[in-house]
């Protein structure tokens, strides 16, 4: 049997879910409503989402009045946040922002992977050694250079680079 306290958070998490469709209705309607192609408008997607959400929150609220949320699993880890992790994390996503064109896309992204992964690596008691930072390195820009590239030479949008050759 599930406490008052739990089915009250989850009585809420239902409410919360119900203000925030109506939330975004409110902002849809303020939206002119002009067709488009196909006789949608820029309205659409925002009326979409807003009703969706309204009827994930009643039916969470309906399970909510009716016991509890079905096929519920309780939580797993640690009871508290890990902040180290927060941190590491934070610092990542901040320093990518603050040298995204001070060193190029390629470098900040990897950066900021190499700084998500030593938080989340951390968060699980896992240790920090020199091998992992450079794999992690390695990985960072195995994965954001080819986005970079992906973007720059088949898209042809303009993401800030190391150098004014469009490759790094």
């Amino acid at each position: 049997m599930l406490s008052p306290g739990f089915l009250r958070n989850q009585k809420g998490i239902s409410l919360g879910l119900i203000a925030l469709g109506a939330a975004m209705a409110v902002g849809a309607w303020i939206i002119p409503s002009d067709a488009g192609y196909a006789g949608v408008g820029p309205d659409f997607l925002p009326w979409l989402v807003s009703i969706a959400l309204m009827v994930c929150g009643g039916l969470l609220l309906r399970q909510t009045l009716l016991g509890g949320f079905r096929v519920f699993i309780p939580p797993s880890g640690d009871e508290r946040g890990n902040w180290a992790g927060f941190a590491w994390i934070s610092a990542g996503l901040l320093l990518n922002a603050a040298l995204l064109t001070t060193i190029g896309f390629i470098l900040s992204c990897a950066l900021c992977f190499v700084l998500a992964v030593q938080g989340l690596r951390g968060a699980q008691g896992g240790g920090r050694s020199l091998r992992g930072w450079v794999v992690d390195t390695l990985v960072g820009m195995a994965i954001s250079a080819p986005v970079y590239w992906m973007f720059t030479k088949l898209l042809a949008i303009n993401l800030p680079g190391l150098t004014n050759t469009g490759w790094i």
